[in-house]
């Protein structure tokens, strides 16, 4: 099963020149820094958290548990959200992410 929202990796499928740009810029971005796999899961986590994209919450939570991060590492992303994007934002993305460790 791939970690990608089906509509998402139905895009990709449709276009695959467009999924190639995108593979390439996508690992291009995570190569170029020092920051280790675990903290870039957790960073994509909560950009996927501040936009509100419940699709890409649900992605980022999958993988993240996927590369060993814990329920517990990935729910203080959430409660770290609480006091930049307010309540209902963090509740929202609370929800997302028990979707996947709930299911």
């Amino acid at each position: 099963m791939s970690d990608k929202p089906k509509a998402h990796q139905q895009f990709l499928e449709e276009f695959p020149a467009v999924a190639a740009a995108y593979e390439q810029m996508a690992t291009a971005a995570h190569e170029n820094g020092p920051l280790d796999n675990k903290t870039r899961q957790l960073v994509k986590l909560a950009l996927a958290i501040g936009l509100g994209h419940e699709g890409a919450v649900h992605a980022h939570t999958r993988r993240a548990l996927a590369d060993g991060i814990t329920p517990a590492e990935i729910k203080h992303v959430v409660t770290l959200a609480v006091t930049t994007l307010g309540m209902p934002n963090t509740v929202a993305a609370y929800t997302w992410v028990n979707d996947i460790l709930d299911g």
